[in-house]
């Protein structure tokens, strides 16, 4: 991975697969012009190639325009990874970005330089329907910028519930529970945690999933992080994500092939009951619902354990966001704020659930989610319910290194030690930041 982000994996990952290239456009139903035609007004919306996310900007459109009529709606697609955001910071620059786009939100988002690029909606009575643990993720001096685009996720732990029951398991809220569970998952001959290291991505869930439980023990590590005051190898509490790998691999609680694992394998594990838990993203659920439907509600979520049961709760992954360019004005400006309106509606909300399946909840103000989403689903949405929920470190800060999943693997596999990993991806971290051209460091 360029960098420890796990946010461009997510749709991704949610099928598994990923869709050619094609920067060409398709209307949401038969229409495909892009010029005003009959007193109708044509609009282009660039979203990135991942299905989830693809098809849910077709069916937010496609809806969109049962409802206006007179308005177009044309979906063009980018690639995801380093060649879309390439794509998205060059026609930024040179004016010649779609009409309205899906980007990150949170760090990322600030990269795109908001205040110069993008055309502000704050004062835009829609904006009041966005939750509140949302709006923070596209807001920038007091402006915001963009409004949801599919669900929220979570990073903690999959489990398989008829393995727990069968041993008459609770869901852990310590890591010393985690680790008793986890114990006794081995001692009946199953998998106690799944770790799938082919694909290198998957072994940082053990340290980002755990940011909600150093943000809870130390409120101001962010705004230390970023002014390089406080590192992984030195804070107590940010050091627990690496000492947790070591511990898995030192109590060799790990599958056997955690080496050669992929994420298709470990997901089959835990579907079938021949691995109790596996520390993931929620995204994932749209490859289990392709490779194990009749298992998918046999699955469970719950937030990273950390030391205080008390203030457990789960790190959070947002969606990305429409936003509107500078470069939109006029009639166009007034159709794509339309659009941004239903978007940020209960209807939106019905219309990307038609196409995606959600998971987690949706961020807008009177969205429910459809009764038949699977369990994954229900235990995300239900820390947003109780309040228990953190944004996870890369949506608070722009501080990153490219090089957690390759570290986290050698940590995961007993090659380096806890210390000495969390050392390198500070060392990692601070070439970032230089790069960046963050103060402080």
């Amino acid at each position: 991975m360029r960098s420890s982000t796990l946010v461009r994996r997510r749709a991704v990952v949610a099928a598994a697969a990923v869709l050619p290239f094609v920067l060409g456009a398709c209307s949401a139903g038969s229409l495909g012009s892009s010029e005003e035609d009959g007193g109708s007004i044509s609009i282009k919306l660039l979203v990135d190639n991942a299905p989830d996310n693809l098809n849910a900007a077709k069916q937010l459109a496609k809806d969109f325009e049962v409802k206006n009529p007179k308005i177009r709606v044309s979906v063009e697609t980018r690639p995801g990874g380093t060649e879309g955001d390439n794509l998205i910071k060059t026609r930024l620059q040179t004016d010649s970005m779609s009409d309205v786009f899906v980007y990150n939100v949170g760090s990322l988002f600030q990269q795109i330089d908001p205040t110069k690029t993008l055309t502000p909606i704050t004062k835009d009575a829609y904006v009041s329907n966005l939750d509140a643990s949302f709006l923070p993720q596209v807001t920038v001096g007091g402006q915001t910028y963009g409004v949801p685009l599919g669900s929220a996720l979570g990073g903690g732990v999959l489990y398989n519930k008829k393995v727990y029951a069968k041993l008459g398991l609770t869901v852990p809220r310590t890591w010393a529970d985690f680790i008793a569970n986890s114990e006794k998952i081995k001692a009946a001959g199953i998998a106690p945690v799944i770790q799938t290291y082919q694909d290198t991505w998957t072994s940082q869930l053990l340290v980002l999933g755990d940011f909600h439980n150093v943000a809870a023990a130390r409120p101001g590590f962010v705004k230390d992080y970023t002014a390089n005051k406080a590192k992984f190898a030195t804070d107590a509490n940010a050091f627990k994500g690496f000492e947790h790998l070591q511990q898995i691999h030192d109590l060799k609680l790990q599958n056997s092939d955690y080496a050669s694992a992929t994420l298709v394998k470990g997901l089959q594990m835990l579907a079938t009951g021949k691995g109790a838990q596996y520390p993931m993203l929620s995204t994932v659920i749209g490859a289990i619902k392709a490779s194990n439907p009749a298992e998918l509600d046999d699955i469970g979520f719950f937030a990273l354990p950390g030391e205080n049961a008390g203030t457990n709760g789960l790190t959070a992954w947002f969606p990305n966001a429409l936003y509107v360019p500078r470069t939109t004005t006029g009639d166009k400006l007034a159709a794509v704020k339309k659009l941004l309106a239903f978007a940020a509606s209960p209807a939106g909300c019905t219309a990307q659930a038609k196409a995606s399946t959600p998971t987690g909840p949706y961020l807008v103000k009177g969205c429910t989610l459809p009764s038949d989403v699977p369990t994954i689903t229900k235990d995300v949405a239900a820390y947003f319910t109780s309040g228990t929920q953190s944004p996870a470190l890369e949506f608070l800060s722009p501080v990153k290194g490219p090089s957690l999943d390759q570290i986290s693997v050698q940590v995961g596999s007993g090659i380096t030690s806890a210390k000495t990993g969390a050392s390198q991806y500070d060392k990692d971290t601070k070439k970032q930041a230089q790069q960046l051209g963050l103060r402080g460091w």
